[in-house]
């Protein structure tokens, strides 16, 4: 399942450029969905190079009319582990994030944009990472705590730049962060949080309950092991080791991790290695903030092509789902927990399609939980989890 579009493998400059073109060229399935306050999802889609943002009153059945975001069309990265980000602040203010592909291969931009009208309009988008050159900033994770801070990770290639005119060597890519503490007006100064992180892996994000958000990434441990690390974006912590598969492979996966915090302070992991001795979906909590991690727990069923895995916490109820294929049709399965991540239900396949279709995510409202799932041939669909958990 792993798949040199790093640049930094084997691949010529000629295959680099038509892998590239052909990642731009494709159809976006992408969809990013949310809860505002008052229960009113909205969703974040991209089409003909623009965001659109709509919204829906009656979960998901109908939505707005579309509004733009980017004025102007840009090449946005909306397919697979690389789509627009969105999230509506305690204010109500609606905040958007994406990656803006350049001609480049594999080079890009942070982009944010926000509402601070209801969604009726969007600010210019502007770029968050300060290093401008062609090179990759891509894979953004965005997140927004009670204080109103504004927080945006995302990987970033200028430490090779740096190394390579140094004649040194550099193993993947690194972690960068930037602020805002003015409703993303404005960013601070990028920050690095890490070194040697997988090239092609979203970053997850979720906010602690102290507002500090926790993020989880594929990192390059040794040589070339890429498991997985969490790490605190609080400018003083370290990158903690979540992940021990020692999956050893010279290329990216695509593959990245998903965290959820719940209120009770418990994160919670899911993400997929394909080691030899140990391989498919995987799960993991702490409940002491990383400093301890509950035994990994192997689910799904590896000879269906398991893949990328969401997770979800709201108190004690956990909600796991992800993808299988059973040569016919790609079925979306959920399991579920009741006790904080201790025990769980068998697996369930609760929606399927014959086409192709974007990843699943599970969203909430704050009381219920939802699968948020979008095909090319069924469209949009929300699933209320609570109707199919039983």
């Amino acid at each position: 399942m792993a798949a040199d579009h790093s640049g930094h493998g084997s691949a010529n400059p000629q295959d680099m450029v038509k892998i590239w073109k052909t990642a731009l060229a494709r159809q976006p399935l992408a969809v990013t969905a949310t809860f505002d306050a008052s229960g009113k999802l909205w969703q974040a889609s991209v089409k003909d190079g623009h965001v659109m943002v709509s919204q829906s009153d009656n979960q998901g059945k109908t939505f707005s009319t579309p509004v733009l975001v980017n004025p102007e069309s840009e090449l946005v990265a909306a397919v697979g582990e690389n789509r627009p980000k969105i999230m509506v602040g305690s204010n109500g203010n609606i905040y958007i994030s994406y990656t803006r592909n350049l001609e480049t291969p594999f080079a890009g931009n942070i982009r944010f944009s926000r509402s601070v009208d209801g969604g009726k309009s969007f600010s210019a988008p502007i770029t968050v990472n300060k290093n401008l050159d062609p090179i990759t900033h891509s894979f953004d994770a965005m997140g927004v705590n009670e204080r109103g801070q504004i927080y945006i990770a995302w990987l970033d290639k200028r430490d090779i730049s740096i190394a390579t005119k140094n004649g040194e060597k550099y193993s993947g890519l690194a972690v960068y962060y930037a602020i805002s503490d003015d409703e993303g007006k404005t960013f601070h100064t990028n920050i690095k949080a890490a070194d040697h992180s997988c090239e092609c892996c979203r970053v997850g994000m979720a906010m602690d309950k102290d507002g500090i958000p926790i993020i989880v990434w594929r990192h390059i441990f040794g040589k070339n092991i890429r498991d997985h690390a969490m790490m605190r974006l609080d400018g003083k912590s370290q990158p903690i080791r979540l992940s021990y598969e020692n999956w050893e492979v010279d290329a990216c996966p695509h593959h990245g991790p998903a965290i959820s915090i719940a209120n009770d302070g418990n994160y919670h992991f899911a993400w997929f290695s394909n080691s030899p001795e140990q391989h498919g979906l995987f799960y993991s909590h702490s409940s002491d903030q990383g400093k301890h991690f509950s035994p990994p727990l192997n689910f799904g069923n590896f000879q269906a092509q398991v893949s990328h895995p969401h997770v979800l916490s709201l108190g004690q109820r956990v909600f796991i789902t992800w993808k299988e294929f059973d040569g016919m049709a790609t079925g979306i399965y959920l399991m579920y927990s009741t006790d904080g991540g201790n025990l769980w239900s068998v697996p369930k396949k609760i929606t399927s399609t014959t086409d192709t279709s974007d990843y699943p995510f599970l969203i909430s409202d704050g009381n219920k939980n939802y699968l948020s799932w979008n095909t090319d041939k069924e469209g949009y669909r929300l699933i209320n989890l609570s109707e199919t958990a039983q």
